[in-house]
């Protein structure tokens, strides 16, 4: 003898078939790899940064990756333990960040650094330098113990590296500028315009 139960059973399995046919297949994953690597235009990109790289990005950071995604504007800077006046011009100074798995994008002084963090000299930034937008450099990228850590080919010794503090503000130490704190006004795909 049917039940009463079995025509609704056979209905409602019915409409989840139907449902699940027109649905859309999942996202592939983007990775990474997967993306083009970015460089600086010739002669910079000027006063506002280019499209952000790695926005289709699904993969997540790598193990042991400070989360540096944003754009950071200059806090405060020191240079040999004495504080910068605040005329300097390094109080105008704004990057942004973007990262994806062990890959990481740092667009900052008209120029793009683009690598994975992974200690090759085969995936580290391939581009060109801030003071003249010409000069060739290479930079190795490592994530070590929370810092993102870049090293410059043939410069044996120099390290420039990023972090974060206990207020959730970024460390950069960098020799030539000293030590600046900068502070977290966007996110890693928000525009800036340089005043």
């Amino acid at each position: 003898m049917p039940t009463r139960t079995a025509p609704f059973a056979v209905a409602l399995l019915g409409l989840i078939l139907a449902g699940s046919a027109g649905a859309a297949p999942a996202a592939k994953p983007v990775l990474a790899g997967d993306i083009p690597v970015a460089h600086t235009p010739p002669g910079g990109y000027g006063a506002i940064f280019p499209p952000p790289v790695l926005a289709a990005c699904t993969e997540p950071l790598a193990a042991g990756a400070p989360d540096l995604r944003g754009v950071w504007k200059t806090l405060r800077a020191e240079r040999g333990g004495t504080p910068v006046p605040p005329d300097d011009r390094i109080y105008g100074y704004v990057e942004r960040i973007e990262q994806c798995g062990d890959r990481i994008v740092d667009m900052g002084g008209g120029t793009i650094a683009d690598a994975r963090a992974d200690g090759t000299v085969a995936n580290a930034v391939h581009d060109v330098s801030v003071r003249d937008f010409k000069t060739p450099i290479t930079v190795i990228a490592t994530f070590e113990k929370g810092v993102f850590v870049l090293r410059p080919v043939g410069m044996s010794g120099i390290e420039v590296t990023r972090r974060l503090d206990a207020e959730g503000h970024m460390v950069w130490v960098r020799p030539d500028l000293g030590t600046i704190t900068l502070e977290r006004i966007g996110g890693p795909t928000e525009s800036y315009t340089r005043r």
